[in-house]
Formats: structure tokens, sequence, C-alpha cells
């Protein structure tokens, strides 16, 4: 006899808030170009259920994926802040940003016992903030 019962539900507390994020592209190699290299991250092109995307994972980390639709705007200024780890290179992923078609919302500034921040703009037009814990 085997038992079917589902695995028990870890506490809250030990799962992760968010666990996973699509966001929005019009040009899939632009904004793998610009993820890559503001992130420090390597770049994984998928293909399931007839749709092409690239997928952002950091060990441990939550993951997402860059997904084209051509016809979407970018995340505007009034929904929702994705925070991205740049984790010990916040100014160096900062010039990134700028280098590769971004722009600058808000310059670096302090999140208090939280760390540092600096909300910017994608090469696709999404608003996102990369965050770190210390401002290097």
């Amino acid at each position: 006899m085997s038992d079917t019962s589902a695995p028990p539900t870890p506490p809250a507390s030990a799962r992760p808030l968010a666990v996973w994020f699509d966001l929005p592209v019009h040009d899939l190699d632009r904004a793998m170009g610009f993820y890559a290299s503001v992130l420090a991250l390597p770049m994984v092109r998928e293909n399931a259920g007839g749709r092409t995307f690239a997928v952002l994972t950091s060990p441990g980390g939550t993951g997402g994926c860059l997904i084209p639709i051509p016809a979407s705007q970018p995340i505007p200024a009034a929904g929702p802040l994705l925070y991205l780890s740049v984790e010990g290179r916040l100014r160096a992923a900062l010039a990134e940003v700028i280098r590769l078609g971004g722009r600058i919302e808000q310059d670096v500034f302090r999140l208090g016992a939280h760390g540092w921040c600096t909300v910017v703009h994608d090469c696709e037009g999404n608003r996102i903030a990369l965050h770190a814990t210390q401002d290097r």
C-alpha cells in the first residue's frame, strides 16, 4: 500500500514570499544583454509551450524571466516595484544601466537598516529597483 498524501506544507516563515516574476520585453536579445550585464548573471534562453523567453535566476534565490510580449507596456511608475539584487556592485550596476540604454529615476539612496537602492528604467522601459546591503 503506497502513501499518496501530499508532503506537509512548510510554515509561512520558511517559504519565500515571492516565487517567480515575468518582465515583459519587446526585444529579447537586447533585454538579455541588459540584465546579464547589470545583474552579472548568466542568461538562459528557454523554449516552452511554443514561447521563447530568458530565465533569470540566482543561486538559492527567486527567479523570473524576460518574456517577449510585443504589445506589452512597460511596468508603470504606479505599479509594483521589483527589487533585484546587485550585491557588492551597486555603483557598477548603475553604470551598466546607463551604458545599456536604461535611465535613472532615483539615484542611490539608503533604505535604513535594509541597505541601499536605486530606481531605474531598463532598456525596455520597465521600472525596477536595484538593491544591495552596502553602497558599493
